[in-house]
């Protein structure tokens, strides 16, 4: 699960872009000034900064020439309530990678979120012997490539993103079958077979010791 860090000292957009942005799955700090931004963004574990250029203490052009100095390479959009093109310059002199306008759409806004984290998140996935190559859609096992079908793939990397921790039912499906009309426990059941068959040794046995079945809650791809 991606992490966002969101600052931002006025409340009334802080707020409901940080529901926003939960609702679209993502774990969101909200920081209301310069100096604690850049002391949390500088500290690792953050995927992106949404970074407000009017913070108090230190505005958001400092906090992201200071981010870039120590090496810091988190995708940074910015917000600004200034449109002069000069101001949408310096700011990506400054290091930003993109850069919004207020007041902005929403919509537009989550679309450029979305893009930035993508343009961070890694080619490949691998644990527990299983390889996903996230450009090439393939998928080794033990270094012997598996075919899958679309959405065993779609299920696999879901499960590969989160390795070590449990994903829920709820979400699987979510991220999986988005189509509401072709959610089901059942589906997630019969796709979670298939999948551990194809990962299985040269016996056919079902995998479980990659996925697990956490009862009641959901599964876990082991990384181990």
């Amino acid at each position: 699960m991606s992490v966002v860090l969101l600052a931002e000292d006025d409340p009334a957009i802080a707020v409901p872009l940080s529901r926003a942005l939960q609702r679209e799955g993502y774990t969101v700090q909200v920081i209301e000034d310069g100096p604690s931004t850049l002391s949390t963004a500088a500290s690792g574990g953050i995927d992106l900064l949404v970074l407000d250029l009017g913070l108090p203490g230190m505005d958001g052009l400092e906090v992201c020439r200071r981010l870039r100095a120590q090496g810091r390479g988190l995708p940074v959009l910015m917000l600004t309530a200034r449109t002069d093109e000069v101001d949408f310059v310096v700011g990506l002199d400054a290091g930003a990678d993109d850069y919004v306008a207020k007041p902005f759409r929403l919509a537009e806004l989550m679309a450029r979120i979305r893009a930035l984290l993508r343009r961070g998140a890694p080619e490949t996935l691998e644990a527990s012997g299983v390889r996903l190559d996230l450009t090439a859609r393939r998928v080794l096992v033990n270094e012997h490539e598996v075919q899958l079908a679309n959405k065993e793939y779609e299920l696999l990397r879901v499960l590969m993103q989160h390795a070590g921790q449990v994903v829920t039912r709820e979400e699987i499906l979510e991220e999986v079958w988005p189509e509401s009309d072709r959610k089901g426990s059942k589906t997630l059941d019969m796709h979670i077979s298939w999948l551990r068959r194809k990962l299985s040794d040269s016996n056919g046995r079902l995998d479980e010791t990659r996925i697990a079945t956490v009862r009641g809650v959901g599964f876990r791809f082991n990384a181990d």
